[in-house]
C-alpha cells in the first residue's frame, strides 16, 4: 500500500473516531440537568411569570370593551371578544401624537446631555488627580441615596426663579444630573488599563483627544446600558413633567394620556391602553439594544467589575 494511501486511511479513521465522540457542553464534573439546575429554573421561571402576568393582564384589557373591563370577569377576554376600541378612542385625541413626540425628543436629549457629564465627570474621578478629588466623590455617592422626591420643591422653585416653568428647558435640566451613573461610569473607566493612556500621551495626545478616542470606544457597551437606562427613565417619569408643564402642548406622554378622563368616569379599557401605548416604545427599545444592556450590565460596577 502506497504512503499516500496510509496516509488517506488514518486521516479518516481519526476524522471518524472525532465525528463519534460526543460533545461535552457543560463544565467537566458538572451534571447539565443536576437538581441544583432545575431547581434554579423552575424559580427563574415563576419569577418570569409573575413578572410578566400583570402586564399581559393589561394587555388583555386593553382589548376588552368598557362594559367587559368593568364588568369584574376574570377571564382574559371578554364576552364581546375582543376589539381595538380603547386604543381608538385614545388616539383619537389630536394631542397623543405631539405628546409622543415631547417624550421622545426630551428623552433623547435628557439622554444626550446625561451620557455627557456623567462621562466627563467620571473620567475626572477616574483618571485626574485634583484638590478635593475624595470628598467630591463621597458627596456624589451619597447623594445617590437622597430620594429624588426631596429635591422636588427645591427644583420647582430654581425652575420658577429662572423663568423656566412651562418650557422644555425646564422639563430637561433638572433630569441630567444622575449620580449613579457617574459612579457606574467611574467604576468603568477604572478598570480600563492606564498603559493605552500613557501611550498615547507619549504620541502627543491631549486628555480630550484620549479620552475620545481611546476612553469611548472601548466603552462602548457600558455607555450604551447607561444611555437606555437613562432614556427609560426619562421616558418614564411622570412627576416631574406634571409639575413644571400646564401647558397641553407641552406635555409628554405619560402626563397627557391621564388628561384623557371621559365624562362616564374611569374607562378601564383605555387606562390599560394608555399603559399598553405608553410602555410600547421602551419594549422596542429593549429589544433592539437588549444584547448592549446585558453586555453593559456584565461589565459595569454592578456586574463586579
Amino acid at each position: 500500500m502506497s504512503t499516500a494511501s496510509v496516509t488517506a486511511t488514518r486521516t479518516e479513521a481519526i476524522t471518524t473516531a472525532e465525528t463519534r465522540k460526543p460533545r461535552r457542553a457543560h463544565l467537566p464534573g458538572q451534571k447539565p440537568f443536576g437538581p441544583l439546575r432545575i431547581t434554579a429554573f423552575v424559580v427563574l421561571l415563576l419569577l418570569a411569570i409573575g413578572w410578566l402576568l400583570p402586564f399581559l393582564w393589561a394587555v388583555a384589557t386593553a382589548f376588552k370593551t368598557e362594559t367587559d373591563a368593568a364588568s369584574g370577569d376574570p377571564g382574559w377576554i371578554g364576552a364581546a371578544g375582543p376589539t381595538i376600541d380603547a386604543f381608538t378612542a385614545i388616539l383619537s385625541q389630536g394631542n397623543v401624537y405631539t405628546w409622543a413626540f415631547n417624550s421622545l425628543w426630551t428623552s433623547v436629549a435628557i439622554t444626550l446631555i446625561t451620557l455627557t457629564i456623567s462621562a466627563l465627570a467620571a473620567y475626572a474621578f477616574s483618571r485626574l488627580d485634583f484638590t478635593g478629588r475624595k470628598w467630591l466623590f463621597v458627596v456624589i455617592i451619597a447623594s445617590i441615596v437622597v430620594p429624588p422626591q426631596v429635591l422636588i420643591i427645591p427644583l420647582f422653585y430654581e425652575m420658577l426663579a429662572f423663568n423656566l416653568i412651562d418650557t422644555y428647558w425646564g422639563l430637561i435640566l433638572p433630569q441630567v444630573v444622575a449620580p449613579a451613573m457617574v459612579f457606574i461610569l467611574k467604576r468603568f473607566f477604572d478598570a480600563i488599563p492606564i498603559e493605552l493612556e500613557d501611550a498615547a500621551r507619549v504620541d502627543g495626545a491631549g486628555r480630550l483627544r484620549i479620552f475620545w478616542s481611546i476612553v469611548l470606544p472601548l466603552s462602548r457597551p457600558i455607555m450604551a446600558s447607561v444611555g437606555i437606562f437613562v432614556f427609560i427613565a426619562a421616558w418614564n417619569n411622570f412627576l416631574w413633567p406634571f409639575l413644571v408643564i400646564n401647558d397641553t402642548t407641552l406635555m409628554t406622554l405619560p402626563v397627557g394620556l391621564q388628561t384623557v378622563i371621559s365624562a362616564y368616569g374611569v374607562q378601564y379599557a383605555q387606562v390599560m391602553a394608555q399603559a399598553v401605548l405608553a410602555a410600547l416604545p421602551l419594549i422596542v427599545v429593549f429589544l433592539i439594544f437588549q444584547k448592549q444592556i446585558v453586555k453593559g450590565v456584565a461589565t459595569s460596577g454592578f456586574g463586579g467589575q
